[in-house]
């Protein structure tokens, strides 16, 4: 495409999505270096999970907060401090000792995953809101952008989970998270040096209240996107990772190493998947010739058909007992099934609540569904650790397909004709 051919907008479109891949790239690293030095040091499942509550409830007030301070003083300011709060985040990560003791540090790293969490929903609803406002309004446009970023997005962090893995077998924790923040801050010194025109610049009359949706249909949209996240995060964050570790791991540095490498490459290319599909979804739904009225009526049927699939996986698993080579690799397999479907589910979520916000107060629209989206991800994750702790991973699975079934009946409820 020629530079002539582009639409108004393309050029900050594009800057947007490279700060949005470097923020996650850092994004997923993190969580993978968390969640596996922690359990070397001996940190329970539940106590894993703690690290990162604070993480996802400071989602679900940032993306409260920031809907209303994007529209108060602009979208950038919002994806530089995005940017900023991830390098702090990071560099106060590296000052952790080990001889703080167990609660110390795990209130330590809980406060500093916040400030990571605050940062994450800044960039998001930047990015995400960004997209509504430079998208051109025809030719389903705004969903195939929308796919782009969101796929993009997810298979930068893909890469980040692989990288995070890598990093703390060859340099260790401290030297990661440093290394880390180094690379963002040169990323966000070029990108505000290179922004170029595009993004609104707020205005002076917005009001906090106006954050709160009067939209059924953006309501029952956000309620749809709590009980999917929480499907996914309740096996992702603490459950998969620690029972691979288990079937991996024979207890050595050796084989401690080669676990690290082998679920950081599982957990990357899950989210890798998950984001081509997610890029793929305005063709495998067939956006352009269905209409929004059709999509619309897609959400539950999506929802309810992925719910299947982890209770039949906690059944096999449950079944079975021990573990074994074969049951493994079905467990991978169904799980990167799982990927796919919940990408679509996703990509059409995202598209949706675009669709249903109009442009004048999209970033406090995305900015509440994103705090679902946080809430979702906060029970996942707290739900995570319990379940494995009480009933190891065909309890996470178990939950997933029920909070599914919840999100199934949630979007049954969206409604065409009140758009």
């Amino acid at each position: 495409m020629t530079d002539t051919a582009r639409p108004q907008g393309f050029a900050a479109y594009v800057a947007v999505t490279a700060a949005y891949w470097a923020f996650m790239l850092t994004d997923g690293a993190l969580r993978m270096l968390v969640l596996l030095h922690f359990h070397t040091l001996g940190f329970s499942p539940v106590q894993l999970a703690y690290l990162f509550l604070l993480y996802e409830l400071a989602g679900i007030v940032t993306n409260l907060s920031a809907g209303w301070i994007a529209a108060r003083f602009g979208l950038t300011t919002t994806l530089y401090a995005g940017l900023g709060v991830q390098i702090v985040a990071l560099i106060a990560l590296a000052q952790l000792d080990p001889g703080w003791g167990i609660a110390a540090s795990v209130a330590f790293v809980m406060v500093v995953q916040g400030l990571s969490g605050v940062a994450k929903d800044l960039a998001k609803m930047s990015s995400k809101s960004a997209v509504k406002l430079l998208a051109p309004a025809q030719g389903g446009a705004l969903f195939r952008w929308v796919a782009v970023l969101t796929g993009s997005k997810n298979a930068v962090k893909g890469l980040g989970f692989l990288l995070g893995a890598a990093m703390l077998a060859l340099v260790g924790f401290v030297g990661s998270v440093l290394a880390m923040a180094a690379v963002l801050a040169l990323i966000l010194i070029v990108i505000a040096w290179r922004m170029p025109p595009g993004l609104p610049m707020g205005r002076k009359g917005a009001k906090f209240t106006e954050v709160f949706s009067k939209s059924a249909n953006v309501n029952w949209l956000s309620a749809a996107r709590v009980f999917l996240f929480g499907a996914r995060d309740v096996w992702f964050v603490v459950g998969i990772p620690i029972y691979f570790y288990a079937v991996l791991s024979d207890g050595t540095v050796a084989g401690n190493r080669a676990a690290f490498f082998m679920i950081g490459s599982f957990m990357a290319f899950w989210i890798i998947l998950y984001g081509a599909v997610q890029a793929s979804a305005p063709r495998i739904l067939r956006a352009e010739t269905r209409g929004d009225a059709a999509l619309i009526g897609q959400a539950w049927i999506w929802a309810g058909g992925l719910a299947f699939l982890p209770a039949a996986l906690a059944l096999l698993v449950w079944g079975a007992g021990a573990p074994a080579p074969w049951l493994t690799a079905v467990v991978v397999g169904g799980l990167l099934v799982f990927g796919a479907v919940f990408a679509v589910n996703s990509a059409l979520h995202s598209y949706l609540i675009l669709a249903f916000t109009k442009a004048e107060r999209v970033t406090m629209d995305v900015g509440f569904y994103y705090m679902a989206n946080a809430a979702g991800r906060l029970i996942g994750t707290l739900l995570s650790g319990l379940s494995y702790q009480l009933g190891g991973l065909p309890a996470c699975l178990g939950t997933a397909a029920v909070m599914l079934g919840l999100s199934a009946l949630a979007a049954r409820n969206l409604d065409a004709r009140a758009r």
